[in-house]
């Protein structure tokens, strides 16, 4: 046996002792399925796809991915919000959807017979084929296209006794197994829990010689990896669509195909398309070192919001989040009100602490991070629920404390409660900006426009979300 058979051996068994465990499976009576009506109830649309560098992935701080683009456009368009799940086993994925845990998977999935069995498809997002991956000879650049395609395999017939290995519960594997049948002859296909461009990698690095991939995907990791080659074809040009539940999903159905079909005839669509698909820049992106899913990192400060988040009991990704909102990531910006830095302090609060904000990025966040505390500390014995609390802290980092504390006396005024921030205190603070309500007695800081910290609160803990579905607590 070949050192890529045992070093694929090794990592089918490192996956299976290491990877996370599966979540419980709900009980019958715990199964709740949701169709459109319902899930504008809920007021959010939970979305799975897979992460990878086409479909999901973060990137200097933002997410981005043809999928997530797609969904927060339907999400859009249904005007609710969205939640994203991510899942990169097929097998899962399809037992999530169909007992209830989520409303649609968005995935490149290849419509096929057996899948009908398990799922109903949405109207096609795009159509493409299937391809084999496999390495071009070392010196190809120097050799004819005739010389190269000798060395290849450009015939189905030439899989005979070829060990191909691809994506488990994939279309891939059912259609390598028909190609098998097809021609005649054994072909090896070793089903793996890997995803389909993890196996592409281990192609480019020598580790297998062949697996299977839609002609676009493989097109963008060619980008990646130049020695690749997807020129043999191993399928016909086949449609790739979302899926919903078989039962329960109708409305949900509708409106989707309804809302594809008017989409995918847009400029937005085509751009969409070209950004995830046909850009030659994602090359960069992949190998920056702010690509979540290749360095494991949102910016270069992560480190500095490692150290000083266990101060105030925050997951550094949420304050990583807070950050990239207030300044992107840039040390040196300064706001119109002379606001400074990462952490977009005014010198009046380094002063509070005794910190020079101007001195360093590190000082800077610590500033920050005292500031936060202050604030924690301010909200502490008002607002119980410490989820709940960091909404009010976000806001307050963002408007004000006083501002805050003038909504929390509204809500308390007029029935709702103060320390529940949706539909609550967020909707007084919204509410500043009137006349009638910024001129309240109980109001000590005059007036506010509110969009801005009831946006902040959201973006942040969104984005804090997106942070989470790729990087491990403590990683």
């Amino acid at each position: 046996m070949s050192n890529r058979i045992y070093f694929i051996g090794f990592l089918f068994l490192l996956l299976l002792f290491s990877c996370k465990s599966e979540p419980r499976l709900p009980e019958e009576d715990e199964i709740i399925y949701r169709d459109l009506e319902q899930i504008r109830e809920r007021g959010k649309l939970v979305a799975l796809t897979d992460y990878n560098s086409i479909s999901y992935f973060i990137y200097r701080g933002e997410p981005m991915g043809f999928q997530f683009e797609l969904l927060q456009e339907f999400a859009d368009y249904l005007q609710i919000e969205l939640e994203v799940v991510t899942e990169n086993d097929l097998s899962l994925s399809f037992d999530m959807l169909n007992d209830g845990r989520i409303d649609l998977m968005a995935l490149n999935l290849t419509v096929n017979n057996e899948r009908k069995e398990k799922v109903k498809f949405s109207y096609p997002i795009a159509q493409t084929r299937q391809v084999l991956i496999q390495l071009r000879p070392d010196n190809w650049r120097l050799m004819t296209m005739d010389e190269i395609d000798d060395l290849m395999v450009r015939s189905l017939l030439d899989l005979a006794n070829k060990t191909v290995y691809v994506q488990s519960e994939s279309s891939y594997a059912q259609r390598m197994k028909n190609v098998e049948n097809e021609i005649g002859d054994t072909i090896h296909i070793v089903e793996v829990p890997l995803e389909v461009e993890e196996l592409i990698t281990l192609v480019a690095d020598g580790e297998i010689n062949y697996t299977v991939s839609d002609e676009n995907i493989a097109r963008v990791n060619r980008t990646y990896y130049p020695d690749i080659d997807f020129n043999t074809p191993v399928s016909f040009e086949q449609n790739v669509a979302w899926a919903v539940r078989k039962t329960g999903s109708d409305e949900l159905l509708d409106e989707l195909n309804k809302w594809i079909r008017s989409f995918r005839k847009t400029k937005r669509y085509a751009l969409l398309y070209a950004k995830y698909f046909k850009n030659s820049r994602s090359k960069h992106i992949v190998r920056s070192d702010y690509f979540s899913l290749g360095s494991g990192k949102i910016s270069r400060y992560d480190k500095l919001f490692k150290r000083y988040s266990d101060s105030i009991g925050w997951d550094w990704k949420l304050l990583a989040s807070l950050v990239l909102q207030e300044s992107r990531f840039d040390p040196d910006v300064k706001s119109w009100a002379g606001a400074y830095g990462l952490m977009q302090l005014m010198p009046s609060t380094g002063e509070q602490f005794g910190i020079d904000i101007y001195s360093s990025p590190e000082n800077n966040i610590r500033a920050g991070v005292k500031y936060i505390q202050w604030l924690q500390d301010l909200f502490d014995d008002k607002v119980a629920d410490e989820e709940e609390r960091i909404k009010f802290i976000l806001a307050a980092y963002n408007v004000g404390p006083g501002h805050v504390l003038d909504a929390r006396q509204l809500a308390r005024k007029h029935g709702r409660n103060p320390e529940v921030w949706d539909e609550n205190v967020a909707y007084y603070l919204l509410r500043k900006s009137d006349p009638e309500f910024y001129h309240d007695p109980v109001v000590e800081h005059g007036f506010c426009r509110g969009e801005e910290p009831y946006n902040y609160v959201i973006e942040v803990l969104d984005r804090y979300e997106h942070y989470k579905n790729f990087l491990e607590e403590g990683g």
